[in-house]
């Protein structure tokens, strides 16, 4: 049976595919207008702009609002270190990697009452880690912690909310791993596509008096990250009496 001939989008993105992998269209370098290369492949802009939104959700081309689409450079990818015992786990920040926080002080609402288990208007401090490589982002994560728990000073290049050493030693951390679609603010703010996938981590840790003392969540883009969790067992050796 002979295949479908591809559809005009699918054949205008394999083009641009092959001139990126051959080299011919650069890494940072800005494509054609949009115009330009609708008149250079013969269509519409709207079957144009869909052939670009396949390269834009393999992480092969990026669009800037207001500058235009450009060849995304090669991202380092991160690793999201599962099973840890801290109340955040990303693997150790890169020197490529630059992080800005901004903390917020807020009251506890809707979902945040159930993740934090605390009643409504309980004062909190949420973290807005953004890190970037260059000027491109590259993940983003909010923390929640209690008022209470949160440092008055946070540090720039903070990527966990660090508590406080009095307070009881973390009992349970329990991780939520799932993917999804990016929200809208999430894809303005990471610069991807609505239409590439994120790996979205929930991660909350209670200390043994059965506090939450740290609400974690992350949107890690599925072409930079990794999720890593390992197990580590144990033999118990009897001697023989």
């Amino acid at each position: 049976m002979t295949q479908p001939p591809p559809s005009r989008r699918h054949a205008i993105a394999d083009d641009l595919r092959n001139q990126i992998s051959k080299g011919h269209l650069k890494a940072g370098e800005r494509l054609p207008s949009e115009a330009r290369l609708a008149a250079h492949y013969a269509v519409s802009t709207p079957t144009l702009r869909n052939a670009l939104a396949l390269l834009q959700g393999e992480g092969l081309v990026e669009k800037i609002h207001g500058s235009g689409n450009f060849v995304r450079r090669q991202l380092r990818r991160t690793r999201y270190i599962g099973g840890g015992h801290t109340p955040s786990a990303l693997a150790p920040a890169e020197e490529a990697l630059h992080t800005t926080v901004r903390a917020t002080n807020l009251r506890a609402h809707g979902y945040l009452t159930a993740l934090l288990k605390v009643a409504p208007r309980s004062p909190l401090t949420e973290f807005l880690c953004l890190s970037h490589e260059g000027k491109t982002p590259h993940s983003l994560a909010r923390i929640y912690v209690p008022r209470d728990l949160a440092l008055a000073d946070v540090p720039e290049g903070l990527l966990t909310a660090r508590l406080p050493d009095q307070r009881p030693p973390l009992a349970v951390v329990q991780e939520t791993v799932s993917t999804r679609l990016p929200t809208p603010d999430e894809a303005t703010t990471l610069r991807i596509s609505s239409t590439l996938a994120i790996l979205a981590i929930t991660r909350v840790a209670t200390d043994t008096t059965g506090r939450v003392v740290e609400a974690a969540l992350l949107a890690l883009p599925g072409d930079r990250a990794d999720a890593v969790f390992t197990t580590h067992h144990t033999a118990e050796v009897r001697r023989a009496e």
